[in-house]
């Protein structure tokens, strides 16, 4: 059966997001269909609110609203590590086990050749201007997912960053080969991050 345009063009919508086949676009068309029209207003400004009100932070790359991120922001953090992550979305399940108080740096993705990602299209640059400047950084802890790209890129950043003195850690393998890091338990960062290895 075909559909009208306008629930055609929102069931394609639907599936434009990751990991939702036709099925669960179809469920969630008719489901936004079947909200009252505040809702559907509310979750519409939401989706454009977050497209048009989030910027990138001008010291870690981090999400925000303002020019600078909280974190980057907050004095009372341990100002001499700073934790390298793949992307923003790391660093939300990174501080809410509580057990690292330290700073952070969004790299926007990893090495990648066959993908055509090189060390220009992602935050590098500004991660070694930013330890240039900030001479009270003694420790660079890499968080990269533990795959292939994200071991290279660990590698990469070592080799740049050790001939500055500052010390280079990866995150201990409590991550399991393959994982990402916003789907680990809480238990498990904690001890990845506790166990972390010098590079």
């Amino acid at each position: 059966m075909k559909y009208p345009e306008p629930i055609s063009k929102l069931i394609d919508s639907y599936m434009m997001l990751p990991g939702i086949g036709r099925k669960t676009a179809t469920r969630m068309a008719f489901f936004t269909l079947g909200m009252d029209k505040d809702q559907v207003q509310e979750f519409a400004n939401n989706l454009i609110s977050a497209k048009t009100d989030l910027k990138k932070c001008k010291i870690c790359g981090n999400i925000t609203t303002e020019d600078i991120c909280p974190i980057c922001s907050d004095k009372s953090r341990d100002q001499s590590t700073i934790l390298v992550v793949e992307q923003a979305k790391d660093i939300m399940s990174l501080d809410d086990m509580n057990g690292y108080n330290g700073l952070y740096h969004v790299l926007g993705g990893v090495l990648s050749p066959v993908d055509g990602v090189g060390p220009e299209d992602l935050n590098i640059k500004m991660l070694l201007n930013r330890l240039k400047q900030n001479q009270s950084v003694k420790e660079l802890i890499i968080a990269t997912n533990a795959t292939p790209e994200g071991e290279a890129t660990a590698q990469y950043l070592a080799k740049l960053v050790k001939p500055a003195g500052i010390k280079v850690t990866r995150l201990a393998h409590g991550l399991a080969v393959g994982s990402d890091i916003e789907y680990a338990d809480e238990m498990t960062l904690k001890s990845a991050v506790l166990g972390r290895r010098e590079i």
